[in-house]
């Protein structure tokens, strides 16, 4: 009896074991099986990622530069190159800083600046001045030398004969407007100044076809007195170089006027004008022949390619005659060349 006890205890022994044993078995096989999944898993996960097509890097933005000085790549030097940033935020000072430069270095370009109206005496400028409305100053020029020999003043021209007068103005367009414009202000002349053109703003502005513009140009030029001729180029390029965004011709001159000493006035109003007529076009301005393109918050708006910019550029920056048959002799010493009369070429 006491053996049959020995002989189950061993039995039951042996059952524990076996039992144990195949529970070990069953773990190993559970944990090789996961160890096989996960390992299928990240395969699968690399091959995923493998396959998968690179996203594309966003395109890096194109930044505007101009040459540090246009005019150098124009004679084949190979200049810096300075990033142009608009002056959006731009503080008051820094304005006014910019704006004094570029008017320093247009200074720089056109030395010989002037009227590009002939004239010998006031009133031969206010006239020009009217007549110049709506036409060029050359066909102004060439239209004139025929006016002023037949009606020398004021009172000649306040007692002539308007058909003769429109005849003589035909070429310069609107002459019928134009004729009652200037005889209109000679009789002016004659009746309330003694036929002697007023040095005053206030005076000029209430003669026949005289408004500021025209008041400024014959005070500056005529006078010395400054002023500010607020035409379409000036009106153009301020708004470039983004000094006002003013459109109105009196809110441009006080936006510009207060950028500058008065002093200057005058013959910021020529380089300004100077700038529009020759490089900064209306519809093509030559951006890869402008001297001042590293201040212009507007480069790149025309032709960038300082070849193809060399053969936009006008009058004497093209090799062309300008605008005057009897130009400053500064002009004529900087190359410049004497328009043609009527019915010349």
């Amino acid at each position: 009896m006491q053996a049959a006890a020995v002989k189950k205890a061993a039995a039951v022994k042996k059952a524990a074991a076996v039992k144990k044993a195949a529970s070990a078995k069953k773990v190993a096989s559970e944990k090789k099986a996961a160890s096989v999944k996960k390992a299928a898993s990240g395969k699968k996960t690399a091959s995923a990622k493998k396959a998968a097509p690179a996203k594309k890097a966003p395109a890096a933005k194109k930044v505007t530069v101009a040459p540090k000085k246009a005019t150098a790549r124009l004679e084949g030097a190979a200049p810096a190159r300075t990033v142009v940033h608009p002056p959006s935020g731009e503080s008051r000072t820094a304005l006014v800083r910019r704006a004094r430069r570029i008017n320093r270095e247009l200074a720089e370009v056109y030395p010989y600046a002037h009227p590009e109206l002939d004239f010998t005496n006031p009133f031969q400028l206010v006239v020009a001045t009217v007549l110049s409305a709506q036409t060029t100053d050359l066909r102004v020029n060439q239209t004139t030398p025929a006016l002023f020999a037949k009606y020398p003043t004021p009172e000649d021209l306040a007692a002539a004969n308007p058909e003769e007068v429109e005849e003589i103005l035909r070429p310069c367009g609107f002459f019928r407007a134009k004729t009652k414009s200037v005889i209109g202000l000679s009789k002016a002349l004659v009746a309330d100044f003694g036929g002697e053109v007023p040095g005053r703003l206030e005076d000029l502005v209430k003669l026949p076809g005289v408004g500021r513009k025209t008041a400024f140009v014959v005070l500056g030029n005529a006078f010395g007195r400054p002023g500010i001729t607020v035409d379409t180029h000036f009106q153009r390029l301020v708004r470039r170089w983004q000094w006002t965004a003013e459109t109105d011709p009196d809110k441009i001159e006080a936006a510009v006027g207060a950028l500058f000493p008065k002093s200057d006035w005058t013959d910021l109003s020529h380089h300004v004008i100077w700038h529009g007529r020759r490089i900064c076009h209306a519809r093509k301005p030559a951006c890869g022949a402008c001297p001042i393109a590293p201040l212009c918050p507007a480069y790149g708006e025309g032709e960038t390619d300082p070849e193809k910019a060399a053969k936009l550029l006008k009058y004497e920056k093209g090799g062309f005659p300008g605008q005057r048959l009897n130009p400053p002799q500064a002009y004529l010493d900087a190359g410049g060349k004497p328009a043609p009369p009527l019915g010349a070429g």
